[in-house]
């Protein structure tokens, strides 16, 4: 509940100083679109081993204020995912900005298990544990608080958890687009080692709906897997509301 107030509190804050009638003449927007991309790649990772992702968003803005949710299928550990997200951003004089809280919902997660290699028996068989946690479902067991910067084609967002989670942790990325093309570099930091790295992703947008990109972790102690290049392919449409 304590993450759901903080959603609820930054919900509040973008309505501050809005009376019940310009509330009420608000004009609120609402886009939503579909998308379909040959790996599910997740901050320079496969999240889906390899599988396609369907993907979908719905959104409701009004003014810089806006709420919605995101759902994709793909993530072969965590199963099919939905996150909710409420924001406010804008522009000033070249400038951008926005700040919103994102929470990620695994409805099909079940108590998840894992090993600890610090204490084997006498075989050197690791002790395998099991979470007393039930994650079905939980909506605020992983929520993140993010801030992003813009000016022209230069990007900045840094992402920092406002939940409980095994490891603190924290993500940013630095980015730059021009025309059809962009790059973008994000710092993975975790109290974990394994968790710590660096990858670079190269996009191309051959068209609104049709676009391209190269991932690579170049600097990383993951499993060598993960170091491999990686190539998307991805296609989205809006859908008419």
């Amino acid at each position: 509940m304590k993450k759901l107030t903080k959603a609820i509190a930054l919900a509040g804050v973008m309505t501050t100083g809005l009376t019940g009638a310009q509330l009420a003449q608000a004009e609120v927007d609402v886009s939503a679109s579909a998308a379909v991309a040959s790996m599910y790649l997740w901050r320079g990772l496969d999240l889906g081993n390899g599988s396609p992702a369907v993907s979908g968003d719905i959104t409701l803005s009004t003014g810089g204020a806006y709420a919605g949710m995101w759902t994709s299928s793909g993530d072969s550990a965590a199963g099919n995912e939905y996150d909710l997200y409420v924001g406010y951003g804008g522009e000033m004089e070249g400038f951008s900005y926005d700040v919103s809280v994102l929470t990620y919902v695994y409805p099909s997660a079940n108590n998840f298990t894992y090993v600890d290699p610090s204490d084997e028996d006498e075989n050197g068989v690791a002790d395998v544990l099991e979470s007393d946690q039930d994650t079905s479902g939980n909506t605020f067991d992983l929520s993140e608080l993010i801030v992003s910067l813009g000016y022209e084609g230069a990007s900045f967002s840094y992402y920092y958890p406002v939940s409980s989670n095994p490891d603190d942790y924290s993500y940013l990325t630095l980015g730059y687009g021009m025309d059809a093309y962009s790059a973008t570099v994000g710092v993975s930091n975790s109290d974990a080692d394994s968790d710590k790295y660096v990858h670079l992703d190269l996009s191309y947008a051959y068209t609104d709906n049709l676009s391209f990109t190269a991932s690579k972790v170049v600097d990383a102690e993951l499993d060598e897997t993960e170091d491999d290049l990686k190539f998307v392919v991805s296609y989205s449409l809006p859908i008419d509301l």
